[in-house]
């Protein structure tokens, strides 16, 4: 049954997102047909995130609405694949006997053959090196056509006493630089004009290959890509900034002013426990230097809230961070005891309505100073990527430089010409509503 609709679930991270596109595009060069709508297929792939427990749960009620479509027989067969499969290889294998295809990462490149004998009445459990994920091979993006995604490594060395990566993924992997550069150049072929590097550390890219930190080389090159309108840089670890990199990114027009570094917390010592580096002081410095070296950055972070033993002083120390340095982007994310962690059997943990209070007081106040940037943009120009139109607000809706897919705020304009998705539009801001901005176009 070559010819059975495949249809795809993706969730948690871009970096996750990358693999299922490439997964999807070899069962489509193997003569299977793609369907945008998973619920009326015969297969269905449902790629999970195994990374916190918000994201493990959303997996796994993904899995078992797709075992009871299976059970109506509206879907013939059911495939896990991702982090959740890799993480809890033998729980997944017993917990849903529902599953006709179980793959660890590493036996990703093995999807069409799965599928085929999962099709033919086979159960297909298959585990494979970490080592052994795809980097490689053409893919089919799930989202909007004209950005994409671009890993250029997977895996990651850092250990933070919180973190599953290194247990899910293993080892920071760099893709060598013309691998990296050829796939840019066949995205923005196909219409791609922005362009997001990921990995789980992009600061580190090049290390394990090159003996040296590549990413201001890897931008360079980027950059000379005839076609490319925006380049964005994401998940950039503090240790690995340095003044090369914020020059490059600053001299290279293609490179958009907007940065992404991950803190997590403030507090020497939570961060000490978090097997992570600095304090408020060097992290204030580091914010102070990019914004120096990049004038009208864009600053994005994100911080982590309940931390074992985060007393009440340590939490007030990471508010008066958020309200010093005033990022212009931020996410909160409460501590999730993650077992096989450092972190799980660390003393004092806290109860999830204390993280989750805190979480919310750290929103609160990034409310404030994202509406206070916003409406300090009233009455300027701002070039948008149109991404489409919006019925209810009758309006048309993108994305500026300073927002990233999918975790960023939108800019809605209205406009008495002709617009379409992927179009690049100058708007006039006339007002700023919940951290999103509304304007008009300039004609």
């Amino acid at each position: 049954m070559t010819n059975a609709k495949i249809g795809l679930v993706s969730l948690g991270c871009s970096k996750n997102q990358v693999d299922a596109e490439r997964m999807v595009a070899l069962l489509r060069a193997d003569g299977f047909e793609l369907c945008a709508d998973a619920g009326l297929c015969d297969v269905v792939i449902i790629n999970t995130c195994g990374f916190i427990e918000d994201a493990k749960k959303e997996s796994i009620e993904n899995i078992l609405e797709f075992a009871m479509l299976k059970d109506e027989g509206r879907v013939k067969a059911i495939v896990i694949t991702g982090c959740l499969a890799e993480r809890y290889r033998e729980q997944v294998e017993d917990e849903f006997p529902e599953a006709d295809v179980i793959l660890g990462i590493g036996r990703n490149g093995d999807i069409s053959e799965a599928v085929r004998r999962a099709l033919n009445g086979e159960r297909v459990v298959e585990f494979g090196e970490k080592s052994g994920l795809p980097l490689e091979g053409d893919r089919i993006l799930a989202n909007l056509p004209f950005y994409a995604y671009l890993k250029i490594a997977d895996g990651c060395d850092n250990r933070c006493s919180y973190c599953a990566i290194p247990m899910i993924r293993g080892e920071f992997r760099s893709r060598k630089m013309e691998d990296i550069v050829a796939e840019a150049e066949l995205l923005v072929s196909r219409g791609v004009t922005e362009l997001n590097l990921v990995a789980q550390d992009t600061t580190r890219y090049g290390m394990d290959l090159y003996s040296r930190l590549m990413l201001p080389e890897l931008l360079d090159k980027l950059c000379e890509i005839e076609g490319l309108r925006w380049l964005r840089v994401l998940y950039c670890y503090p240790d690995n900034i340095t003044d090369e990199l914020l020059q490059v990114m600053a001299k290279q027009d293609k490179i958009v002013k907007y940065i992404d570094v991950p803190v997590q917390h403030v507090s020497a010592r939570v961060l000490k426990d978090m097997s992570r580096r600095g304090d408020a002081r060097s992290l204030a410095a580091l914010m102070e230097t990019i914004r120096a070296k990049i004038p009208g950055v864009t600053l994005r972070t994100t911080l982590i809230t309940g931390f074992p033993g985060e007393t009440d002083e340590e939490f007030e120390e990471l508010c008066r961070f958020v309200s010093k340095v005033r990022f212009d982007r931020l996410g909160c994310f409460t501590y999730s005891r993650e077992e096989d962690t450092e972190a799980a059997n660390l003393p004092n943990q806290l109860d999830e309505d204390v993280k989750r209070r805190r979480a919310d007081v750290i929103m609160e106040l990034q409310m404030d100073i994202q509406m206070e940037i916003g409406e300090a943009k009233i009455g300027g120009e701002i070039e948008v990527l149109c991404e489409g139109y919006d019925r209810i607000a009758e309006s048309w809706f993108g994305r500026s430089a300073a927002d990233a897919p999918d975790i960023d705020t939108k800019v809605f304009f209205t406009t008495a010409s002709k617009v379409a998705p992927g179009d690049y539009v100058t708007v006039r801001i006339e007002d700023a509503l919940d951290c999103d901005l509304v304007g008009v176009r300039a004609e």
